[in-house]
């Protein structure tokens, strides 16, 4: 695919949805980082659903860790890995007061050091909440990007690569959003919306459904 290529579809993206954000509820960067931990092989409507409960209770370091682990547990025991999640939570919010002075730290090495953080997370959190240009590879965008030819790699780490390298600079900062959005309500993983999908003239995919 080339340049030009990369860059219509981007616009077009912008043009369907000028101002893409995360599906996940929250009000602060540390709820985003919670919301984030939580969303693990877990769906965001699962987890807001749980946050629209835990948030009004408990929505900092400290007012989680009065919480206790038990208790955390309660709020959030329909998600899936709930049990380490709420560990890795409860560490977390230990490490912020300890070591950040209870503020959700802004580079990346102090984010992949908290417990059950990893790329991916420490990316969704340095783009949405900080505004950092990092694109967080999730199973949609993986399987976009190979789909539709437009950064297509064996791994998640190699697609990350290319899409850094090859989404223009201006699209950058929603880039992530917009091809999360894209994977996950047109270019679905079964039978993609080829119908409905605003750049269906660009892609590549070779097994497109009308």
């Amino acid at each position: 695919m080339n340049a030009a290529k990369r860059r219509e579809i981007f616009l077009r993206l912008q043009a369907a949805n000028p101002h893409p954000t995360t599906e996940l509820e929250h009000q602060s960067d540390f709820e985003l980082l919670v919301a984030v931990i939580l969303s693990a092989q877990a769906t965001d409507k699962s987890v807001n659903i749980a946050t629209r409960e835990l948030f009004p209770v408990a929505n900092t370091p400290q007012n989680i860790l009065d919480l206790g682990e038990d208790g955390l547990r309660e709020y959030v025991q329909r998600i899936g890995l709930y049990q380490t999640k709420s560990k890795h939570i409860i560490q977390i919010c230990r490490i912020l007061l300890e070591q950040h002075g209870g503020q959700v730290p802004q580079t990346r090495e102090a984010l992949e050091a908290l417990p059950g953080v990893g790329r991916k997370t420490a990316n969704v959190i340095l783009n949405t909440a900080f505004g950092q240009p990092t694109i967080a590879v999730d199973t949609h965008i993986f399987r976009i990007s190979n789909r539709i030819g437009l950064a297509p790699g064996n791994d998640v780490a190699e697609v990350e690569k290319k899409l850094m390298k090859f989404v223009p600079g201006e699209f950058m900062q929603d880039a992530h959003h917009w091809l999360i959005l894209h994977g996950r309500y047109v270019c679905v993983a079964r039978k993609p919306k080829c119908g409905e999908c605003c750049i269906q003239d660009l892609c590549e995919y070779k097994g497109k459904v009308f």
